[in-house]
């Protein structure tokens, strides 16, 4: 900053110096955004859009018959489609169908559906795992932006950091400052003003809903997620005290070994059988005593791995206090593990309550709607600040924010930018690469002045 700088300049500085950074990251990260809430918005009602377009595998007429055993609906399953069971989810419901993941001969997945009282088998589609279709599936794909690989969960990181950044540099720059007209709803105007004023007050009535969703996606980033799991382990609030520490653990990770996992037990091994051989159990008592445990109805019961592997039964209901995850020994049937929400650290818990919450599962349809809605305005937002940005553009320009004359950039929004950085790695390491960025465009700026004066 200059040193005769005056008091009278410092908010215009501060200002025009958010308003700057506001505007390049809001561009560069909007389509990200808008993909992130339309997914997200799909994949709220994935349940319901799945029993909608698989309502012919995924539900059967009432009957009234007993439904036949977990071994005889797998054996159906697999006479249709053969191949080795990696999976197994009872009927969730009267109503429902059972299903039957199996690894076929051609090395794919898919998801058979047996009617539970006839052993019917009503059709298969490829596993969509937790999406619980191959539609859901890609769309939960495209959402965290997998199909780009480890790159894709590194932009979505970095765009989750963004979105809380500029969530409180939108608010200052909203902020009223004497201004009544467009703080709590748009003028009656036109053109530009109009689409700045949709856009501030939407954002004003969204703020909250980015800044949670960015903060509850942000467990499963590759560099902001494993740093807050290190430290939550650290400090003993994520994991429960001696876990695993009477049992014998392989080097598979719980989130590999199932379709989902508490987010605070991903990344910990799983547990070992006793014996490496002998014969395994039966899959009806090891139904039979998960069942007998009061596990939720909906759970899935995944096979062992190998010969030292387990049983496990998981489930994440609606009622997220009822979720569960028992690990069986698959030659003597024994309970090793019986985890439940309640067993979770402080920090688990409350990690669990969030993304049950972000998935529109912890409150109902009342939660799906008000996310929905979120996620509408997210998008809506993302559009009505292209506008106004498209209306100010001049001609052949970019029409971006100019820094106050002589003013350089506020040691406040420098001092910002650093603890932005420590909190949000890759914000960080983005902004530095707008630093350098603004830098050339300054030099390239001189330069051309330069050459027009001589």
């Amino acid at each position: 900053m200059n040193a005769n700088t005056s008091r009278a300049d410092l908010p215009s500085a501060l200002y025009r110096a958010v308003w700057r950074w506001h505007f390049y990251a809001g561009l560069i990260i909007l389509p990200v955004m808008i993909l992130m809430a339309a997914t997200g918005g799909l994949y709220l009602f994935k349940d319901e859009i799945n029993d909608l377009v698989f309502h012919d595998l995924r539900l059967v007429g009432p009957v009234k018959a007993a439904p036949l055993s977990p071994s005889t609906l797998t054996a159906q399953a697999l006479e249709a489609h053969p191949g080795e069971v990696k999976a197994y989810m009872p009927p969730a419901a009267p109503d429902r169908s059972a299903q039957v993941t199996i690894l076929g001969k051609d090395g794919l997945k898919d998801n058979v559906f047996v009617n539970p009282y006839s052993g019917q088998v009503l059709g298969s589609d490829w596993d969509g795992g937790a999406a619980g279709s191959e539609l859901m599936w890609v769309v939960r794909k495209m959402h965290s932006l997998e199909y780009v690989g480890w790159l894709g969960n590194r932009i979505v990181e970095a765009v989750a950091g963004w979105a809380v950044l500029l969530t409180g540099t939108g608010l200052y720059l909203w902020w009223p400052r004497g201004r009544k007209g467009g703080v709590l709803l748009p003028r009656k105007t036109s053109g530009r003003p109009f689409w700045r004023d949709l856009h501030a007050v939407t954002g004003l009535y969204t703020a909250g809903f980015i800044v949670f969703l960015a903060m509850t996606g942000l467990p499963w980033s590759g560099v902001w997620g494993k740093w807050f799991y290190d430290l939550s382990y650290a400090v003993g609030i994520g994991m429960p005290d001696g876990y695993w520490s009477n049992f014998p653990t392989s080097t598979v990770p719980l989130g590999e070994a199932v379709d989902r996992a508490p987010w605070i037990l991903e990344r910990q091994p799983m547990p070992l059988s006793g014996a490496a051989e002998g014969v395994p159990v039966g899959l009806d008592r090891v139904v039979a005593t998960v069942e007998s445990r009061g596990i939720h109805p909906g759970y899935s019961l995944s096979m062992p791995k190998g010969a030292e592997g387990v049983f496990t039964a998981s489930v994440y209901p609606d009622d997220i206090t009822q979720e569960r995850v028992i690990h069986l020994d698959q030659y003597t049937g024994e309970v090793l593990y019986d985890l439940g929400l309640k067993d979770l650290g402080t920090l688990g818990r409350a990690a669990e309550w969030g993304i049950s919450i972000h998935m529109g599962q912890a409150f109902g349809l009342v939660n799906q709607i008000v996310l929905l809605l979120a996620c509408l305005s997210i998008v809506s937002l993302s559009v009505f600040g292209v506008m106004a940005w498209w209306k100010r553009r001049p001609k052949g320009s970019l029409g971006a924010p100019r820094y106050a004359r002589d003013l350089g950039v506020p040691t406040v929004v420098l001092g910002l930018c650093c603890a932005s950085a420590i909190l949000f790695p890759l914000v960080g390491l983005s902004m530095a690469v707008f630093a350098v960025v603004e830098v050339l465009i300054g030099l390239r700026s001189r330069l051309r002045l330069a050459a027009e004066r001589l």
